[in-house]
């Protein structure tokens, strides 16, 4: 990488204006459209630089300059900012070349490439999934790198994501509550609770995939008041034992957030599921 950094640096006075630009496209002297595309490089011209490499990584397959080219093409696209590009060159090229000189920067940069292309919670995380897993391929093949802890430190931040997508999708479902148009209801008017049964079910998940998440809290506070508006909305023949699921989950959500700032609502939680249980038992 720092050669033809340093090639670029020196060859870039030669190229000064669009009819250069031109000259070199047309011409069929592959040596200068190389050296051509590492000025333009070097300059940050990135654009010019890739429209020449798309060309020239074919035509200099097997010789000296081969990998040199496929990794300044990704790097090209990388630094323009079409990341999903640079990454299926950085792919290519450490497939191509598993020892490579740039092997370890190649794998390093095509996860760095899906983890900069990553969506917001909100929307699909089919590309969250698989950043994840081009950086913990990265650590695995060289886990003696320099650049481990900023792997590592992404994937990090990718989890967070997800673990936001779920809480999300959680809220979602609680928020959706006794709405009908995805929920049952009993003879005497009770929602039978897909939707707080779903929000459990989704709160459980995460705690249970991202034990560490620093969203821990606010997940758990959704689960317990899942179950309490479960329990409260559910027939008769479920009622008891769903208010006694909440009970425990409140001794859970306690002992783990002593100091919550949810704890006043808690209490009242707990207070409203242990009279019902009292009365239900006297």
């Amino acid at each position: 990488m720092k050669k033809y950094i340093a090639i670029a640096l020196i060859s870039g006075a030669f190229l000064t204006s669009c009819g250069e630009y031109n000259k070199v496209l047309k011409s069929g002297d592959y040596e200068y459209k190389y050296e051509a595309a590492k000025s333009y490089f070097g300059k940050g011209q990135y654009t010019k630089a890739a429209t020449l490499l798309e060309e020239l990584i074919t035509i200099l397959k097997g010789t000296d300059d081969a990998q040199e080219s496929l990794y300044m093409l990704a790097m090209a696209y990388y630094n323009q900012g079409d990341y999903i590009t640079a990454s299926h060159y950085f792919t290519t090229y450490y497939n191509t070349y598993p020892k490579g000189t740039y092997t370890e920067l190649a794998r390093f940069h095509s996860g760095k490439s899906l983890f900069l292309d990553t969506p917001e919670a909100r929307l699909d995380q089919t590309s969250t999934y698989n950043a994840i897993s081009e950086l913990q391929l990265f650590m695995e093949y060289f886990p003696d790198s320099k650049r481990k802890t900023e792997a590592q430190l992404m994937i990090f931040s990718l989890q967070d994501k997800l673990v936001m997508k779920d809480y999300l999708t959680a809220k979602l479902y609680y928020d959706l509550g006794t709405y009908t148009g995805n929920a049952s209801w009993t003879a005497d008017r009770r929602i039978n609770g897909n939707n707080f049964l779903a929000c459990i079910t989704t709160a459980q998940n995460a705690l249970k995939d991202y034990p560490y998440t620093s969203m821990r809290e606010e997940i758990s506070i959704l689960l317990l008041r899942a179950k309490h508006k479960l329990g409260s909305e559910s027939v008769l023949d479920k009622k008891e034992e769903r208010m006694r699921e909440t009970i425990d989950e409140y001794y859970a959500f306690k002992n783990e957030f002593p100091e919550s700032k949810y704890m006043k609502e808690v209490e009242n939680i707990y207070k409203d599921a242990s009279k019902y249980v009292k009365e239900l038992n006297d």
